[in-house]
């Protein structure tokens, strides 16, 4: 299977092989597959007709007989075989999740765009898009035949397309800042348990429910929670709840609080998170090359507890950055080097 591609990249590959070859979409939930193939059809000005994988039956695709003459003849039906002959994109939806007789229905459509003596109109997309079989979303295993009839492509969330289709669409700046400082929080695995978890779609509505909860001035301390618990991740809902209430929009970038430690947070849940976030910015070297009496007089500034949190494991990486000195400074402050040296 290739590498997977993100959604615009995507949308750039239906719109060259669409017509000519069937493509299967696989990613995890919530990812934005559907979005990405109705903007794709939007842009090419191709009416969308879906069918949902997991809601026909197979002579929901073959069509029913009926008689002609002294002849049966299949009538397809007319969201896979409009009465005009304009193309159009055909969207297979939650095809994986489809039982095998539906997906065997599909065979002659994926590869030959035909319907038993019909065929689709010349210039339409067939786009067929599911879960994949580790995300535990009722997936069956597809067929060999299927598989081979298709053009299989896996598609990953990406942060800064992502950030760009909230903004567009009204995501409000307390998710946006949630998810700019802890990235991760924007597609978390599928839990084994039938239980609410963090991906793009869970944070576009639970921005949106936020909204409709504070037009209608409900928006209370327990009823974010609510609806964080109910959208997210159990651990991404408390911290996104807590930073909520102690100034997460006036949160800054890593590299703001090495260059100016006044800026700093005061409340404690606050200051974690950015403690977490300046750990992750320097393990993934995201700071540049900071000047190292910044970096020892941000060191400086916090409290003992914040900075042996951030110093744990990471001494190698604030030893290249010249916070030696702040370093060697703790490590006799802990073990109590210093009054000795000072006896």
């Amino acid at each position: 299977m290739t590498d997977p591609v993100t959604l615009s990249q995507a949308k750039e590959l239906i719109r060259c092989l669409a017509d000519a070859e069937s493509v299967l979409l696989l990613a995890p939930p919530g990812v934005g597959k559907s979005e990405a193939v109705r903007q794709a059809a939007a842009e090419a000005k191709l009416p969308l007709r879906s069918l949902l994988g997991t809601q026909i039956a197979p002579e929901d695709v073959s069509g029913v007989p009926r008689i002609v003459g002294e002849r049966s003849a299949f009538c397809p039906p007319r969201v896979l075989l409009p009465e005009d002959d304009a193309p159009f994109c055909l969207f297979l939806d939650e095809l994986p999740a489809s039982p095998p007789e539906v997906q065997k229905a599909f065979y002659s459509l994926l590869l030959e765009r035909r319907l038993g003596e019909y065929r689709l109109p010349k210039g339409t997309w067939v786009v067929a898009a599911g879960n994949r079989t580790e995300d535990r979303a009722l997936v069956r295993t597809l067929s060999s035949a299927l598989v081979n009839r298709v053009f299989v492509l896996p598609v990953r969330v990406d942060l800064e397309e992502w950030f760009a289709w909230a903004r567009a669409h009204g995501v409000r700046a307390d998710v946006l800042a949630f998810v700019k400082y802890l990235p991760a929080a924007l597609q978390r695995p599928v839990p084994a348990d039938p239980v609410p978890f963090s991906t793009p779609r869970a944070w576009a509505l639970l921005s949106r429910d936020l909204d409709l909860a504070e037009a209608a001035g409900r928006l209370t301390h327990d009823e974010r929670r609510a609806l964080a618990f109910g959208r997210l991740t159990a651990h991404d809902a408390a911290l996104f709840c807590a930073l909520c209430e102690n100034g997460l929009g006036e949160l800054r970038p890593a590299a703001d609080y090495l260059a100016d430690p006044a800026l700093l947070p005061a409340s404690e849940t606050a200051m974690w998170f950015v403690v977490n976030r300046v750990r992750q910015a320097v393990a993934h070297g995201q700071l540049g090359t900071p000047d190292p009496v910044q970096v020892s007089a941000f060191l400086s500034a916090l409290g003992e507890e914040y900075r042996f949190a951030l110093l744990l494991d990471a001494v190698e990486h604030w030893a290249a950055l010249g916070a030696e000195g702040v370093m060697l400074g703790s490590l006799k402050g802990a073990t109590g080097l210093a009054s000795t040296e000072g006896a």
